[in-house]
């Protein structure tokens, strides 16, 4: 693995100092996306910043008609909160999917979207819940803040400091998991929301992205057998030794049918 230095921040303003002082520093919570990149010699950054154990950017409030969760907050606790589990239980459903115990112990949820991994479980809850990111600098909407694979509207050394997710009417997440890493080889999030229907897919694609098909088919009300007569163009999918582009359509289709009965039921 690359050499590189280890800094540990005492406070979000000593991270953005040290990210300032160090250009070509990455920032580190639970490590669970950064920490395989850098075995596979795909990040070779000077420093980690470690922001994992600062207590302004963790924990888990419903406030209102939102609920905010802080960026270093673990999957594990998302997954057990009862606060999640009674304002967006399909947010508690999703984390408790993620991964095995041990990634779901250490992974965080900024760290989960500020990388921005194709095969991310949280990216489609952000963005179909209409979610804020709110960083130390400004606030990004989920439809202005992913980018592609592996990327994000983040400027360098901007920090995560929580996410906020407005209150759906309700919501369901299904996905198809890759049989080892537990990551999605397509997974699909619905949301009925104040402002319409909105669907999101991960783990198909090079990036989280909007399924707008499902949305117009669900914008005249939510039923069953809405995206029965729906096809996925697979032109621009994933495609390795785990599933052909043609496969991962059809399990968007599958997943999504999926969601959509769980939501109703």
């Amino acid at each position: 693995m690359h050499q590189f230095s280890y800094l540990k921040a005492k406070s979000l303003a000593d991270a953005a100092a040290l990210a300032k002082a160090n250009p070509e520093a990455k920032l580190m919570s639970g490590g669970m996306t950064l920490l395989p990149t850098l075995k596979q010699g795909l990040a070779q950054p000077s420093h980690l910043i470690d922001i994992g154990g600062l207590k302004e950017l963790s924990g888990i409030e419903v406030k209102g008609d939102v609920l905010s969760i802080g960026a270093v907050t673990r999957h594990y606790d998302v997954a057990s909160s009862a606060a999640v589990a009674k304002a967006i239980p399909a947010l508690s459903y999703l984390a408790n999917q993620i991964g095995d115990p041990q990634v779901r112990n250490r992974g965080t949820i900024g760290g989960s979207v500020a990388n921005n991994d194709p095969a991310a479980d949280y990216p489609s809850a952000v963005l179909a819940l209409n979610a804020t990111i709110v960083t130390d600098r400004r606030e990004i909407a989920a439809d202005d803040f992913f980018q592609g694979m592996f990327a994000t509207a983040l400027e360098e050394g901007e920090i995560v400091v929580r996410i906020v997710f407005p209150l759906p009417k309700r919501a369901a997440y299904e996905k198809f998991p890759h049989p080892a890493s537990g990551y999605a080889m397509a997974g699909v999030f619905i949301a009925e929301t104040a402002a319409g229907v909105r669907v999101a897919v991960t783990g198909a694609g090079p990036g989280v992205f909007r399924w707008s098909d499902a949305e117009k088919a669900l914008a005249g009300g939510l039923k069953a057998g809405a995206l029965d007569a729906l096809t996925v163009d697979a032109t621009d999918l994933n495609e390795d030794f785990h599933a052909t582009r043609e496969y991962r359509a059809n399990l968007v289709q599958v997943m999504g049918k999926r969601a959509l009965q769980k939501l109703l039921a």
